[in-house]
């Protein structure tokens, strides 16, 4: 974080272009730095402590995760069954996660409209006694418990829902620009010739805290950029932009399509799809060349039985579907397929989703994580990367390494800003501002500049407001020193 270098009082002069465009550039990552920071530093601590916890959600649930039990499995049916005697005969069964292997127990989760977005309840079943292990809340496609959804609630929105949101794509929305931007301000200032001389104890300290911030952040950078594009997908606003780029491009991840209706195609999904997307899941959806008085009527509904998960799950692996850990989806009406998808999203990347018909058992659909778009297959992978899991241990490691690497760094910047203010804090000069500098710069720079900023306004709407604050508090600062200097002139 760098404190601005003072203009002289003829700031509106124009400077030379470079000069002008690094004084800029200046203001902007200190103002970055300075009001952004705190929540940089936030969401890279909590995502720090959230990459850390798969391990120790073992150690906590380890009663309802795993079992002791030896021998052959039970049909998924009894252990459907047994769920269904703790839950209630009535209660709709929104998903069957069977025991991927021999210690591990069978999730059966439950609709429940009371707990929220993208989350059930989840009965845990030994899938060898058909004893109920656990009765929790479960968050997400990644299964994860109580206490990690908190600390996923905790980095995502500071506990406060979709009003917390803003504070994790604010961070998002500025990251990139302050990590590109302070490797600019490096480059620049490391060109020029430094005369020897003997300095001040803080300054001294002034340059080893810039020099500690600079080489972090030069090191950290491909991660920083990282952080800040895969965030920005999960985020409200600028990931709403994001997926109706994606749509209009042609990127979107293929969906299974689930209708048994041959004149429907299937939706797209989202990759966040049970991690509190910023697109939920579309549907199966008519064919173009339908008209909406053509659409079909409505399906009635459809008994959901236990014995139709055997038949449902021999059928897909029959068709291909090979992963050990997989979701069973059933559907509640005669026009819809059931489907079976794999969940382990883990290096290599087991994604392949069919929906079979759970009256014939033939397949509707079958969807290959070979098969999907580059660009989806990439957002794929940085979404589990993002959340750790795509290496397993490899990948916690490096995010913690990052996200600790990236709160010392703010920490040096804040030093750094603080050494510097107590060492220029006899200047006669008010700080300059960022209207100031903008002012300095030749036109031929500022309308490409102004183009750019009004583009990143919009498609990051979060940058946009938290831009015009700080112009606001620039302007009201300025203001306020001015003030106390005219009257202590006087």
């Amino acid at each position: 974080m760098n404190q601005p270098v003072n203009l002289p009082s003829s700031a509106g002069k124009k400077m030379p272009a470079q000069a002008a465009f690094m004084a800029l550039l200046r203001r902007v990552h200190f103002y970055i730095g300075l009001f952004v920071g705190p929540f940089i530093f936030v969401a890279a601590l909590t995502g720090t402590l959230y990459v850390l916890t798969p391990q120790l959600e073992n150690y906590l649930y380890a009663g309802a995760l795993f079992t002791a039990s030896k021998g052959e499995a039970q049909p998924l049916s009894r252990q459907i069954d047994a769920a269904l005697q703790v839950a209630g005969q009535d209660k709709k069964i929104y998903a069957v996660r069977p025991a991927p292997s021999a210690g591990e127990t069978t999730r059966v989760m439950f609709s429940d409209p009371q707990l929220g977005a993208s989350k059930s309840r989840a009965i845990f079943i030994d899938p060898i006694t058909l004893a109920v292990k656990g009765d929790m809340t479960v968050y997400g496609t990644s299964g994860i418990l109580p206490f990690r959804t908190w600390l996923d609630d905790l980095h995502r929105g500071l506990l406060l829902g979709d009003t917390g949101r803003i504070y994790s794509e604010l961070a998002a929305s500025w990251l990139w620009v302050a990590a590109s931007g302070g490797v600019v301000l490096w480059f620049s200032g490391r060109r020029k010739p430094r005369p020897l001389r003997k300095v001040s104890g803080k300054v001294q300290q002034q340059q080893n805290s810039r020099r500690w911030h600079s080489s972090l952040g030069l090191v950290l950078l491909a991660g920083l950029l990282f952080f800040s594009a895969t965030g920005l997908t999960w985020s409200q606003w600028a990931g709403d932009n994001i997926g109706v780029l994606r749509a209009h491009m042609g990127w979107m991840t293929p969906g299974v399509k689930t209708s048994l209706d041959p004149q429907t195609v299937a939706g797209p999904v989202s990759e966040h799809a049970g991690h509190q997307a910023p697109m939920a899941d579309m549907p199966d959806m008519p064919g173009m060349n339908m008209s909406a008085h053509s659409m079909p009527a409505a399906s009635p509904a459809a008994v959901v039985s236990a014995q139709t998960f055997d038949a449902v799950v021999q059928a897909a692996r029959e068709a291909g579907i090979a992963a050990n850990k997989i979701e069973i989806r059933p559907a509640y009406n005669t026009g819809k397929a059931w489907t079976v998808t794999e969940v382990d999203r883990s290096w290599p990347t087991q994604v392949d989703a069919v929906s079979v018909n759970p009256r014939s058992l033939q397949i509707v659909d079958h969807v290959r994580f070979a098969d999907f778009p580059l660009l989806a297959k990439l957002t794929r992978w940085g979404v589990d990367a993002h959340m750790g899991i795509l290496f397993g241990i490899w990948n916690q490691a490096i995010l913690v390494i990052f996200g600790a690497g990236l709160c010392v760094m703010i920490a040096w910047g804040y030093r750094l800003w603080w050494l510097r203010r107590s060492v220029n804090s006899t200047d006669s000069h008010p700080a300059t501002t960022l209207l100031q500098t903008w002012r300095s710069v030749p036109f031929r720079l500022q309308c490409p500049i102004l183009v750019i900023t009004i583009g990143l306004a919009i498609s990051l709407p979060v940058m946009g407001a938290s831009l015009l604050i700080f112009l606001l508090i620039d302007v009201i600062r300025w203001q306020r020193r001015n003030s106390s200097r005219n009257v202590s002139e006087f």
